[in-house]
């Protein structure tokens, strides 16, 4: 049994099995079993059943450890094999260099492993702190380095086939001498379609991290009224200050936002990486930006803070006060579920905002459309600020179908991929239907605009920041 002092209860419930479990889903099977007990409090948060495992069952906390200790001892010997299997194309290369040579290309070799298994240790160990520049600089330099290697194990794969072939044709009775050494030449080819991905990937770092591209889209509608053909709606999403490590760039894209003197800006959530104090540095820079009826803006998943761990569900509510109070002092209207009417020449058009809703495995359902939705039945045409654009089928399509136009963010086109006239392509798309541009279904429209910031990797490749200008027109 389990003894648990929970607000006040002394009891005993029987023993969830904590093996191999995550702190939050050890929380969470102990949470259950306490509320089978005491269904009242359902509603508790995750939160005070992780500080009572700490307190009353610290094995809980210990299988957890070890679990992610096997977890990044595995990630470490998959590291090992990839260079073990790259360093057979490295080796055919370099076959005929000078030994010293050979040497210093060996040494960096596994020096790169070598910061590359630590690297990942020391992320493994500080889990759920956020991380500052340079840790994500030199994850992201090594991620580069490591996908660039796979891109080497495709052609060592292709030659250890073909000498598969010659060996099975040796045996199999031909006269052909067997010769088991590689070839230099799908190595040297290996090597170079390498530099390829590097190339882009650092590329994407130094320069299309902050290379700002203005798109304009005229969008057609039948309802539009009449006072605002030709109104202009500027989107911009996914800001993720936390990542930025000077204000300069943005200072540059609020110029470019200005210019485009838009009648509206829309903000699509996640204004941070996970806490509020990353946009103390630039409140100063975003509330210049300006437009003719307003600023409005939305919650994205990481504006809750749901990535890191707090001391207490306190704190983290605080933390996500501080980030709504830090809108207001941009001079940004946040819609929490809410909504306003826009209103020229005695015409309307309502702006409906929700908190995130999202329809994948692991990303919350805070938004409530239904209640943002009320009083804006009889408004000829509605925009929805809603930042994951699963939401759209997951639940705008279905039940909302005078939702004219849905501005998302959410994805970040992955922040790589191919975007050129005519065909884009990125691995987001395998996961979200619609991921970035517009979408049409009937009388309704998504855009996913694929941000202006930049998560994880500190660049963009193909898929650049982006400010989105909407002028609607009366079809």
């Amino acid at each position: 049994m389990f003894k648990i002092h929970l607000l006040g209860y002394k009891t005993s419930i029987k023993e969830p099995d904590f093996t191999f479990l995550s702190p939050h889903s050890a929380a969470m099977r102990l949470k259950k079993r306490f509320v089978k007990t005491f269904p009242e409090h359902s509603s508790l948060p995750k939160m005070k059943f992780k500080h009572a495992l700490k307190q009353y069952h610290p094995a809980a906390g210990y299988t957890a450890y070890m679990r992610s200790i096997l977890s990044s001892g595995t990630a470490v010997l998959f590291l090992f094999l990839v260079d073990l299997y790259v360093f057979q194309a490295i080796k055919t290369v370099t076959q005929n260099l000078d030994p010293t040579a050979q040497r210093v290309i060996y040494y960096l070799h596994w020096a790169v492993f070598a910061i590359t298994a630590g690297t990942l240790v020391l992320a493994t160990a500080t889990r759920g702190m956020p991380p500052n520049a340079f840790k994500t600089y030199l994850a992201s330099t090594l991620f580069i380095i490591f996908a660039s290697k796979l891109v080497v194990v495709l052609f060592l794969l292709l030659d250890d086939t073909v000498r598969v072939g010659k060996l099975v044709r040796h045996y199999a009775g031909s006269d052909a001498v067997f010769d088991p050494s590689r070839s230099k030449f799908l190595s040297q080819l290996g090597l170079l379609a390498a530099a390829v991905p590097f190339t882009a990937f650092i590329y994407g770092m130094v320069k299309g991290a902050y290379d700002y591209q203005v798109k304009r889209i005229t969008l057609r509608f039948p309802n539009l009224p009449e006072a605002f053909d030709g109104y202009k709606v500027l989107q911009i999403s996914d800001l993720h200050t936390g990542s930025f490590t000077s204000t300069d760039p943005l200072k540059e894209a609020v110029q470019l936002i200005n210019k485009q003197e838009a009648d509206l800006v829309f903000f699509t959530g996640d204004l941070v990486n996970n806490i509020a104090t990353e946009v103390q540095e630039h409140i100063g820079t975003l509330k210049e930006i300006k437009s003719k009826s307003g600023v409005f803006s939305v919650l994205g998943n990481h504006d809750y803070g749901d990535y890191v761990t707090w001391p207490s569900a306190e704190a983290k509510s605080e933390n996500l006060r501080h980030l709504i109070d830090s809108h207001g002092k941009m001079g940004w209207q946040i819609l929490m579920n809410e909504h306003r009417i826009i209103e020229k020449d005695g015409q309307q058009l309502a702006v409906l905002g929700v908190e995130n809703w999202g329809n994948k495995v692991g990303f919350p359902k805070y938004g409530r459309l239904e209640q943002a939705y009320r009083g804006t039945e009889d408004t000829p045409f509605k925009v929805l600020l809603s930042h994951d654009p699963s939401h759209w089928d997951g639940e705008i399509n279905p039940k909302y179908n005078d939702i004219d136009l849905t501005l998302s963010g959410h994805t970040h086109g992955m922040q790589f991929g191919v975007n050129i006239p005519g065909w884009k392509w990125s691995p987001v798309q395998y996961v979200y239907k619609q991921w970035a541009g517009l979408y049409k279904n009937g009388r309704q429209h998504l855009y996913v605009n694929t941000g202006l910031g930049f998560l994880g990797y500190p660049g963009r490749v193909g898929f650049l920041p982006e400010i989105t200008v909407f002028e609607l027109k009366r079809a």
